[in-house]
This record gives C-alpha cells, sequence and structure tokens, in this order.
C-alpha cells in the first residue's frame, strides 16, 4: 500500500534527507544530480513548485503505509496531452513492487485528474528493473537512443479505455 502526495512546499526537509540519503544508490542507475542540486535544493524546490504552479510538471512524493517517503514518481513537459514519466524508489524500499504500484497510481491520475492522453519514459538498458516496472504498466518500447552517453530505450503508453 502507498499513497502519492502532490508536492508541496513542507516536503522540502523530508525531500532532501531522501535524496541525500539515496544519492549512491541512484547514482548507480541514472545519472547523478551533481554537488549543486544538494547546495541549492532550497531554490530548486521553489523552482519545481512554480513549474507545478504553472501545469507544465506535475510532481508527487511516494509515501509507504507508515506515511514514509519511499521514493518519487513525476510527470515532467507536459504538452499536447503528453508528459514524461519519471520515478525513483529509495534503495530501503527498492525490490517490493513500490515502483510499479507508483506508477500505476500516477498512470492513473495521469489520465483521470490530469486528462493526459498518452505517457513517455525513457530507461538505461543496464536499468532492467525499470524497464519491467515500465512493462508492467503496459508500456512499450519505442526507440533506442542515448541517455547521458549510455545505450537506452524510450518507452511509451496511451492512456484512456483502460484504467
Amino acid at each position: 500500500m502507498l499513497t502519492l502526495e502532490r508536492l508541496r512546499p513542507d516536503h522540502a526537509d523530508a525531500l532532501l534527507a531522501f535524496e541525500r540519503e539515496n544519492r549512491r544508490y541512484f547514482a548507480r542507475s541514472v545519472p547523478d544530480r551533481g554537488d549543486a542540486y544538494f547546495t541549492e535544493f532550497a531554490a530548486r524546490h521553489r523552482a519545481l513548485l512554480a513549474e507545478q504552479d504553472a501545469g507544465v510538471c506535475r510532481f508527487h512524493l511516494v509515501l509507504d503505509r507508515h506515511g514514509v517517503l519511499v521514493g518519487r514518481v513525476n510527470l515532467v513537459d507536459i504538452a499536447d496531452g503528453c508528459a514524461e514519466l519519471g520515478y525513483r524508489i529509495g534503495e530501503r524500499a527498492a525490490g517490493r513492487g513500490l515502483a510499479t504500484a507508483a506508477v500505476g497510481e500516477v498512470r492513473r491520475l495521469a489520465a483521470e485528474e490530469y486528462r493526459l492522453s498518452a505517457l513517455t519514459a525513457v530507461t538505461t538498458l543496464d536499468n532492467p528493473a525499470s524497464q519491467a516496472v515500465l512493462r508492467r504498466n503496459g508500456f512499450t518500447a519505442v526507440e533506442d537512443l542515448r541517455v547521458d552517453g549510455r545505450p537506452g530505450r524510450r518507452f511509451r503508453r496511451r492512456l484512456g479505455d483502460e484504467i
């Protein structure tokens, strides 16, 4: 069981702690955010909230059944009924199906609340767990590409009647 909460100003401290705690873990499968992300976090958090208020992104925290922050799932670059999906689950919660459930829930929100018609997602080929999450949620591979110099793949999922 999990809950998604839309990003709010009061999430800043918990989110920064989560990102710091999982920095090395995340860097194994996605490009590192760099030191500036952490030293300038307050400004970055405000910028994300402004993007969300403008309607170009939807940021969500993933909370476990105890209300503990265990991940993030985001929809970015919202335009023409489509958005790019991004997600990360912290190391302590990995391997329990939370990413699959969080993507499923944000997919439902994307269709029902945000009225989107399609989602895309990109992952590196050396991240089979992320590819499995996408496939379990009905995404199909549509293009091979490079992600920060690494081989990757773009996935797409139409939204609509199935939700």
